[in-house]
C-alpha cells in the first residue's frame, strides 16, 4: 500500500510500540481543534457551573477559571510537545522516570481518570440523548457509548478527524448559545451585582481549573506522537495549550453564567436546563445533538488512552499485547455502567473526583516534566522504553520518592468533601495542595535524580527504529 492509500486508512495498526518516522504525519493545527473540541464540551460547562454551585461570586469564578487554565495547560502542553520526540504514548514515557514497573501505579490511577471522566461524560451525555430521542437517559448512554466504541477502536487518526467536526460543530453552538445568554432578562441584574471577592472560593477555582488542564497530562502527547520528529516543540506546545485553554474557559465561562442565572432549578437538570436557555423545538434538538456530539471527541480520547494505559500495565507484567477493540469495549461498558449508576449527586461528586486527581497527577507531572526537559534535554531511548525488561526495568527508586513527597506534602493543605488539612484553616480556607504537590517533587527529583545518575542509566542518544526491524 502507498503511502497516500495509507493516510486514507482510519484504522490504526499501532498500539503502544514506537511510531518510525516513515509513518509519521500530520499537522500541528489538528492539535488545536482535537483539545478544543475536547474542552467544549458539557462537562466543562458544569465544572464551570460548580463554582457557582458552591457559592463563588459568577465574575470572580471566571477569572479564577482564566488564570486556572493558564496554569494547567501551559504544564499539560509541555507534556504533549513530548509526542513528536518520544513516538510513544505518555503513559509508557514515565518508565524513564519511575521504571516499567514503578510506572504501573501511575497507570492505574490514570486509567481510574479514564474510567471517571467517561462515566460522567456518558451521564450527561446520555440526558442530551434521552431528550433529543424521548427515551430513558440509559438507552441514551448505551447509544453514546456505542459511538465512543467506534471512534475509540479506529484510533488515532479517526479522533483527530473527529475533533476537527467536533470542534466546529462545538463553536457554532456555543456561539449560539452566549447570544442567547445575552438577551436573557437575569443577566444585567447579575452583572450589577456586587462582586464580592471570597479569597477561598477563587483559589479553590483556581485549583478546579488546574486540575482540569493537568487531568490531560497524562494522556496529550498520545495524540501527538504521530507528528514528525522535526516538527518545532513550541508551535506543538502552543497549539495544545491554546486549544485547551480557550476551548476550557469558554465552557466553563457559559457553565457560571448558566448556574447564576439558573439557581436551584439548574441542580438535577443541568444538560436540559442548559439547552432550555437557548432555544426550543428544533433548535433544541441541534443543541442536544451538538452537547451529545462534543462529547464524543474527549470520551473517545479517555477510551483510546485506558487502552494506551492497560496495554503499558500488561506489557510490563507479562509481556501481554492486548486488543484495541476488546479493551475499548469493556472500559465503555464499565464507565457505563458507572454512569447509571451515579446519576443522581452528580455534581458534588464530580467536584470531590476532580480534586482528588489533581492531589495525585501533579507530583507524576512534576518529575516527568523535570526529567524530561531538564535531565534528560529530551534525549531518550524509545526502544529501552519499550522494552520492559530493558533498561528501565523494575522501580526508579529517585522517581518514585519525589512522587510520595509530593503526595504526602499535600496533605495539610487539602480541603476537599471528606478530608481538611490543618494548614487550609491557617490559610483563610485556600486549598493550595496542588501547588505543593508540584513544587516539592520537581525539586526532590530535579536532586536525588541528577544525583542518582550514572553513565551507565543516563540516556544514551536515540536510536530510532527502522520499519521492519
Amino acid at each position: 500500500m502507498s503511502q497516500v492509500e495509507q493516510s486514507r486508512v482510519l484504522l490504526e495498526r499501532r498500539s503502544i510500540e514506537y511510531i518510525p518516522e516513515n509513518e509519521r504525519r500530520g499537522k500541528v493545527s489538528s492539535q488545536f481543534t482535537l483539545w478544543l473540541a475536547a474542552n467544549l464540551q458539557i462537562t466543562a460547562v458544569m465544572t464551570g457551573a460548580l463554582t457557582v454551585v458552591w457559592g463563588g461570586d459568577a465574575l470572580w469564578s471566571m477569572a479564577g477559571l482564566l488564570l486556572g487554565q493558564a496554569i494547567g495547560a501551559a504544564i499539560m502542553a509541555l507534556h504533549g510537545a513530548q509526542g513528536p520526540k518520544l513516538g510513544l504514548p505518555q503513559m509508557l514515557a514515565s518508565r524513564a522516570q519511575f521504571g516499567a514497573l514503578g510506572a504501573v501505579l501511575p497507570l492505574i490511577l490514570a486509567c481510574a481518570m479514564y474510567l471517571g471522566f467517561n462515566a460522567t461524560g456518558m451521564l450527561l451525555s446520555g440526558q442530551a440523548l434521552g431528550q433529543l430521542l424521548g427515551v430513558h437517559d440509559a438507552w441514551g448512554v448505551a447509544v453514546f457509548a456505542i459511538a465512543v466504541i467506534a471512534a475509540a477502536a479506529l484510533g488515532y487518526h479517526a479522533i483527530h478527524r473527529l475533533g476537527k467536526l467536533a470542534s466546529a460543530l462545538g463553536l457554532a453552538a456555543f456561539a449560539y448559545l452566549f447570544f442567547r445568554l445575552l438577551g436573557h432578562e437575569a443577566l444585567p441584574q447579575l452583572m450589577a451585582a456586587h462582586h464580592v471577592f471570597q479569597p477561598g472560593a477563587f483559589f479553590t477555582t483556581v485549583s478546579l481549573a488546574a486540575s482540569w488542564q493537568i487531568a490531560f497530562a497524562p494522556y496529550v502527547s498520545d495524540y501527538s506522537r504521530y507528528l514528525p520528529r522535526a516538527t518545532s516543540s513550541t508551535k506543538v506546545a502552543l497549539a495544545i495549550g491554546l486549544g485547551s485553554a480557550i476551548g476550557a474557559q469558554l465552557s466553563m465561562s457559559l457553565g457560571v453564567l448558566v448556574a447564576a442565572i439558573g439557581g436551584a432549578a439548574f441542580r438535577g437538570h443541568e444538560v436540559a436546563y442548559f439547552v432550555g436557555l437557548g432555544a426550543s423545538g428544533i433548535i433544541a434538538s441541534a443543541l442536544f445533538f451538538c452537547v451529545a456530539f462534543g462529547k464524543i471527541t474527549i470520551s473517545a480520547l479517555n477510551a483510546y488512552g485506558g487502552f494506551m494505559c492497560l496495554s503499558a500495565i500488561a506489557d510490563a507484567c507479562g509481556g501481554i499485547r492486548l486488543r484495541r477493540g476488546v479493551t475499548v469495549l469493556a472500559l465503555a461498558l464499565v464507565s457505563a455502567g458507572v454512569a447509571v449508576a451515579a446519576q443522581h449527586g452528580f455534581l458534588a461528586l464530580f467536584k470531590s473526583f476532580l480534586l482528588v486527581l489533581l492531589a495525585f497527577f501533579t507530583p507524576w507531572s512534576a518529575v516527568n516534566l523535570v526529567d524530561f526537559y531538564l535531565l534528560s534535554d529530551g534525549k531518550v531511548d524509545p526502544q529501552a522504553l519499550s522494552d520492559p525488561k530493558g533498561r528501565y526495568a523494575g522501580w526508579n527508586k529517585a522517581g518514585l520518592a519525589a512522587y510520595a513527597s509530593g503526595l504526602l506534602i499535600q496533605i495539610p493543605f487539602v480541603d476537599c468533601a471528606f478530608y481538611t488539612g490543618p494548614m487550609v484553616k491557617w490559610l483563610g480556607g485556600v486549598d493550595i495542595s496542588w501547588l505543593m504537590g508540584w513544587l516539592l517533587p520537581a525539586v526532590v527529583y530535579g536532586l536525588i535524580g541528577a544525583r542518582a545518575r550514572t553513565d551507565a542509566a543516563a540516556p544514551r542518544a536515540i536510536s530510532i527504529p527502522q520499519k521492519g526491524e
